[in-house]
């Protein structure tokens, strides 16, 4: 695209393809804003369930809850869903939906900078077909916290002569039968791929930092009987959803204010260890010292079996260094390896995609978070980037229950915006900042009693400030209750300026 081109007019951009950007292209479409473009830089919907293909990747909530409500699916096979029958799901729901002609495939947003002039987002993008810039009225950010893999800053890691790749950037060309593989990591991927790989390498080293709390996964088919009651009685399988959701919320007072509840699932996590681990000191390394639910709570049934194994090592001294051959620890000692796997997370308290975003005021939404720490109106608006949408925002992710509940209550916030905006005549909105600080205030009163506050451990829910910017502190429908209506009096609000000639998107999938 030259740069006499005029830019691609629309009402709404949705950035990810993922579970929240095709819940907001569906429920946006639904409402009659079908003026919209997905972008996605990868060359399929799913997001983390299309990049996370590591062996063994299943989903850690009830496949009944992790889904959207208006498309359930009677045909999970078991209840924990894994990661290609998910992947498959969200192909559905994206095929049925009639929304598919407005994603854009292999396509990275460059930056998305705010023009006051015209009311819009101008959003650079580059494509197979080269760059391309839009002129959005919204831009709903749907690039999710699971997006962008975090890389250890080891010496030496470059240098390595084997074969390295991160869990979530799987390298399936690679052979890995009878080899000596090292794994650094034991967070949710980690659990899940290592016990896949002590069953065909010839050696596997697992690197710890701090173990974590592992209770049971119990698991089971469903069986035939089943999925013909899900699809041919009514209300069963809805019943069937809101059952694992009540028993989830159940949950919640454990973590959010009697964290001392939780000794029950300590108590359910040694037993774990002690039906698997028959040494001593391999049970001393994989007991944590902090109170359950401070990090993540982990299941898995072959966990702890594989770390048991004859061709697995647990090594709990620190990595100093990383050579051509092996890997270093702090003891000196240094153990040969032909595979680096890294297993070691995302950027979720400083998403990349906030890089990209600059607000009405020059700066970026990253130079605002790094000063500030992560904070947004609901999880979801922020003062000073007007007509912008964060789904799956600030304190918006769960510990306990199904993120696609928090997506589906932000979705609707999305709309209800989007309708007010033609109802009153908006051309651009922004919280205020004095609602922006309230509910921030108010998130951070009630994180105090919380286990991931009080727990006693350092975890990737939390900034470098030591605030938890990532998990709701509350029930679930607490938070839907806040988001079912736009709140229009909690925002700064600009009449919509003159009408701008468009140039409408090309309605189709480009991969």
């Amino acid at each position: 695209m030259s740069s006499t081109t005029s830019p691609t007019q629309v009402d709404h951009l949705i950035v990810g393809a993922g579970f929240a950007g095709l819940a907001a292209a569906i429920k946006l479409d639904e409402a009659g804003e079908r003026d919209l473009v997905v972008i996605e830089k990868d060359s399929d919907v799913g997001g983390t369930w299309h990049i996370n293909t590591y062996p063994g990747a299943e989903c850690d909530v009830p496949s009944q809850l992790y889904s959207y409500s208006f498309a359930l699916n009677p045909d999970w096979s078991k209840v924990y869903s894994p990661q290609p029958e998910i992947l498959e799901y969200i192909r559905k729901v994206a095929r049925d939906s009639g929304t598919l002609d407005r994603f854009v495939f292999n396509t990275a947003v460059l930056d998305s900078t705010w023009d006051a002039a015209t009311q819009r987002w101008n959003v650079r993008t580059e494509g197979p077909d080269g760059p391309r810039v839009y002129a959005a009225r919204t831009v709903v950010s749907c690039a999710g916290g699971l997006s962008e893999p975090r890389v250890p800053e080891i010496e030496g890691i470059d240098s390595f002569a084997g074969e390295i790749f991160h869990s979530a950037r799987w390298n399936h060309d690679v052979d890995l039968t009878g080899k000596r593989i090292a794994v650094i990591g034991t967070g949710a991927s980690a659990i899940q791929l290592v016990p896949e790989l002590q069953e065909i390498a010839g050696h596997v080293d697992v690197y710890q930092r701090t173990p974590n709390w592992v209770i049971p996964r119990n698991e089971r088919k469903f069986t035939s009987l089943e999925k013909t009651a899900f699809r041919k009685v009514p209300g069963l399988q809805r019943a069937a959803r809101s059952a694992v959701y009540s028993t989830l919320e159940g949950r919640v007072p454990a973590f959010a204010k009697f964290p001392d509840l939780l000794k029950v699932v300590e108590a359910q996590g040694k037993k774990n260890i002690h039906g698997a681990i028959k040494d001593p000191e391999l049970r001393a390394k994989v007991t944590p010292n902090y109170r359950a639910g401070c990090k993540r709570i982990l299941i898995s049934n072959k966990w702890y079996p594989a770390l048991a194994a004859d061709n697995v090592d647990l090594v709990t001294d620190p990595i100093v260094k990383i050579t051509a051959n092996g890997v270093v620890t702090a003891d000196g000692t240094e153990r040969p390896i032909d595979v680096l796997v890294v297993a070691t997370g995302f950027y979720v308290t400083e998403p990349p995609i906030a890089e990209h975003v600059t607000g009405k005021d020059g700066r970026t939404l990253a130079d605002l978070w790094n000063e500030q720490g992560m904070a947004a109106y609901k999880g979801t608006t922020i003062h000073g980037f007007p007509n912008l949408f964060q789904i799956v925002g600030p304190n918006t992710a769960l510990g306990h229950s199904s993120i696609i509940f928090i997506i589906e209550s932000q979705v609707k916030y999305v709309v209800e915006a989007a309708k007010a905006m033609r109802r009153e005549g908006i051309g651009a909105f922004e919280p205020t900042l004095s609602a922006q600080d309230e509910w921030t205030a108010d998130i951070r009163q009630k994180m105090k009693p919380t286990v991931w506050q009080t727990g006693g451990c350092a975890s990737w829910y939390q900034d470098k400030f030591g605030n938890n910017t990532t998990l709701w502190p509350g029930q679930t429908f607490t938070f839907r209750q806040h988001l079912t209506k736009f709140d229009l009096d909690k925002y700064d609000v600009e009449p919509v300026s003159a009408p701008v000639k468009k140039t409408r998107a090309k309605k189709k999938v480009s991969k």
